[in-house]
């Protein structure tokens, strides 16, 4: 399975930022990109509420991390976390 990865960097309320990747399948629309990165942004505090093509970059593609692979097919999409996400 291919995926495509999204670079994000979203401001935090205390300030900073978080750095996340969200992974999807390869045909996954953009739109269903953001709205994942809305739903994650949900389940942590002290995130800011906003995402969009500002905070959210296509950065590449890569063959799937079997570890995703699961996620990705139960949510339709992953996050790995990068920094300022705790």
């Amino acid at each position: 399975m291919e995926v495509a990865v999204f670079d994000t960097y979203v401001k935090k309320k205390s300030g900073g930022y978080m750095h996340f990747d969200i992974i999807v399948a390869a045909d996954t629309h953009y739109e269903n990109v953001l709205t994942f990165g809305k739903d994650y942004l949900r389940s942590k505090v002290h995130a800011g509420s906003n995402i969009t093509a500002r905070e959210c970059r296509f950065c590449h593609l890569e063959e799937v991390v079997p570890i995703w692979e699961q996620t990705i097919v139960q949510k339709g999409y992953y996050i790995h976390e990068i920094e300022g996400c705790h």
